[in-house]
C-alpha cells in the first residue's frame, strides 16, 4: 500500500524536527567571555618547563609523569575565572598554578590548588582543592581517581575562589592571609608535573575586567 503524499511530508518534517533538537541538545552550553587555552591538538599557547612529558591524546592533554616540571600559558593573567577539567590516577598528585612566576617555585611565587587523589580523605592544605600549604578547603569535594573533575578558580585582586565538583570550598582573601598576601597577583597560568600520570580537558578562562563580575 502506497504511503499518502501528505504522510510521506509528516515524516520528513518530523524526522528533520528530530535531528535539529538532537544536534542543539549535543552542543556543549556557550560560556559568555571564555576563551580555551588548550585546543584539543597540541600545545599551541603553552610553555614546557622541564622534561617534555605533555601529549595530546584524543583530544585530552596528558602529562605522562616522567621527570618533573610543569606547562605554562604564554599569557600571564591578574584577574580571571579559569574553568577545566582533570583525570587524576590512582596516588597522584599535581596541580594547577595560578598567577606564577616562571622563575622560582610557581607553587608559592603565586598559588598552587591542589590535585591529588585524596577522595575520602580529611581535608588538609595539601589535598584536593586546597590552595597548597596555606588554605584547606571546607569540605573533601574529589571523585575517586580515574574519574573527571570540575574545577573552577576565581581571581578578583585579593580574592580566590575555588569550587570542586559544583562545591564551593576555599575562599580566602590575600592580604589577610599571612602565607598568601606576599604572593604574585599577576602571572601564569599552569598544570604540575609532579610524576604522575594526570589529563586535563576543557581549559578555557575568562579574563575579568574592573567593574565587571
Amino acid at each position: 500500500m502506497r504511503a499518502l503524499p501528505w504522510k510521506r511530508g509528516v515524516v520528513t518534517l518530523l524526522c528533520v524536527a528530530f535531528m535539529f533538537s538532537v544536534s542543539i541538545c549535543g552542543e556543549p552550553p556557550k560560556e559568555e567571555g571564555f576563551v580555551p587555552l588548550f585546543n584539543g591538538k597540541d600545545l599551541t599557547g603553552w610553555h614546557v618547563i622541564g622534561t617534555k612529558a605533555w601529549v595530546v591524546e584524543d583530544g585530552v592533554l596528558v602529562c605522562t609523569g616522567e621527570g618533573g616540571g610543569w606547562l605554562r600559558s604564554d599569557q600571564q593573567y591578574e584577574d580571571f575565572i579559569l574553568r577545566l577539567e582533570y583525570k587524576i590516577s590512582k596516588g597522584g598528585n599535581s596541580g594547577i598554578f595560578i598567577r606564577a612566576s616562571e622563575r622560582g617555585n610557581p607553587a608559592y611565587t603565586g598559588m598552587e590548588v591542589q590535585i591529588l587523589d585524596s577522595y575520602g580523605r580529611k581535608p588538609t592544605t595539601s589535598t584536593a582543592g586546597a590552595i597548597y600549604g596555606a588554605v584547606a578547603p571546607s569540605k573533601e569535594a574529589s571523585k575517586p581517581a580515574g574519574e573527571w573533575n570540575e574545577v573552577e578558580i576565581t581571581c578578583k585582586g585579593p580574592i580566590v575562589i575555588v569550587v570542586l565538583n559544583g562545591e564551593k570550598i576555599v575562599e580566602t582573601n590575600m592580604d589577610e592571609h599571612p602565607r598568601l598576601k606576599g604572593r604574585l597577583r599577576k602571572g601564569y597560568i599552569g598544570l604540575q608535573n609532579h610524576g604522575s600520570r594526570v589529563e586535563f580537558r576543557n581549559i578555557r578562562i575568562k579574563v575579568l575586567k574592573e567593574g565587571k563580575e
